[in-house]
C-alpha cells in the first residue's frame, strides 16, 4: 500500500493494522461509545450492527477472531482513499479457522472518521463464501 495521503487514511492505516494484530484492547481506543461497525452480509456470525468499544471489540470481534487460529485473520491494506471524513479501504483478508479451513476473502470497508475517532465502519464481503464455511 502507498503512504497514507491524509489524516484520515493514517487512522483507517492504524486502525487495520492494529485489527490484524489481534489487540482488542488497543482497537477500542479507536472507537467512542458512540461508534457503530455494521457487517452488510446477512446470516453469517457477526452480522448486523454492533455498538461503543464494548459491544464492538468484545461481543462481536473476539468471537470472530475466536473462529481462526491464534494471529489470524490478517488484513493487508490493498488500496486506501478518502474524502472527508469518509475512507474506503481494501484489504485481502487470509487466515485459518480452527477447524483447518482456509479463508481468503475481499472486502471493502468504509469507515467515517472523525477527530482521530472511527465512528462508523461499514464492513462488505462475500457473505456466500462465509457462509460455505461455517
Amino acid at each position: 500500500m502507498a503512504d497514507a495521503l491524509t489524516a484520515n487514511e493514517q487512522v483507517a492505516s492504524d486502525f487495520f493494522a492494529t485489527l490484524g494484530s489481534g489487540d482488542l484492547n488497543k482497537l477500542k481506543t479507536f472507537f467512542t461509545e458512540e461508534s457503530v461497525w455494521t457487517v452488510i452480509a446477512k446470516s453469517i456470525p457477526g452480522s448486523g450492527s454492533h455498538k461503543g468499544p464494548v459491544g464492538i471489540a468484545d461481543e462481536f470481534l473476539a468471537p470472530v477472531r475466536g473462529m481462526f487460529v491464534d494471529g489470524d485473520p490478517k488484513l493487508p491494506i490493498t488500496n486506501v482513499f478518502s474524502k472527508g471524513d469518509w475512507v474506503a479501504v481494501e484489504t485481502h483478508t487470509q487466515g485459518t479457522l480452527k477447524d483447518g479451513k482456509k479463508y481468503d476473502n475481499k472486502y471493502c470497508w468504509i469507515l467515517e472518521v472523525v477527530n482521530g475517532k472511527v465512528l462508523k465502519v461499514r464492513e462488505y464481503m462475500d457473505g456466500g463464501y462465509v457462509s460455505t464455511l461455517m
